[in-house]
């Protein structure tokens, strides 16, 4: 079987490609894996077409240039790469709100919504605070086999089940 056609990628295989992409990543331009500074600079494009001298004297503005880079095509590539995944497998279904979701709080997709952006908002705070994300500081830095990098990872997953535990229990309550 075709593996673009498969509707589910083993981790195993993804995690390959992924790390072949890091490793191409470095080859071709030098950089490793990052995502949360794109967020921040988009949030600057918007910001600087209503204000640019506002955007030219913040700081962090002034260290971290409003421009398009390899991040910025790298982050895009993540949302239209996984695209092209669900169209190619044939997954079509977007769903607002997971089976899992809904068994635990309730079909309403604004209290999903809301929950997100409010998970999406501490994340970013959290990354913007750490000078970076998971996959810079975590994935990257397994690539460049830094302590610092294994010390984060392991700190992202046992966050991610202590937080998944709390919300869901440790029943079986999932699809």
């Amino acid at each position: 079987m075709n593996i673009l056609r498969k509707t589910t990628w083993s981790p195993y295989t993804a995690g390959v490609l992924a790390g072949i992409l890091l490793v191409l990543s470095v080859f071709v331009m030098g950089k490793y894996f990052g995502a949360s500074t794109t967020f921040v600079r988009v949030a600057g494009f918007v910001e600087q077409s209503v204000a640019p001298e506002k955007v030219a004297g913040m700081a962090y503005f002034i260290k971290e240039k409003v421009i398009i880079d390899w991040q910025f095509v790298f982050v895009f590539g993540v949302l239209f790469g996984s695209l092209a995944s669900a169209w190619l497998s044939k997954e079509k279904m977007a769903v607002a709100v997971p089976p899992m979701w809904e068994a635990r709080f309730g079909p309403s997709r604004v209290r999903r919504w809301m929950a997100a952006f409010l998970g999406g908002t501490v994340l970013m705070f959290g990354a913007r605070l750490a000078d970076g994300c998971p996959s810079g500081h975590g994935l990257s830095g397994l690539a460049q086999i830094a302590i610092s990098g294994y010390v984060s990872l392991i700190c992202f997953f046992l966050a991610g089940i202590i937080l998944a535990r709390i919300l869901y229990g440790g029943g079986n309550n999932h699809e």
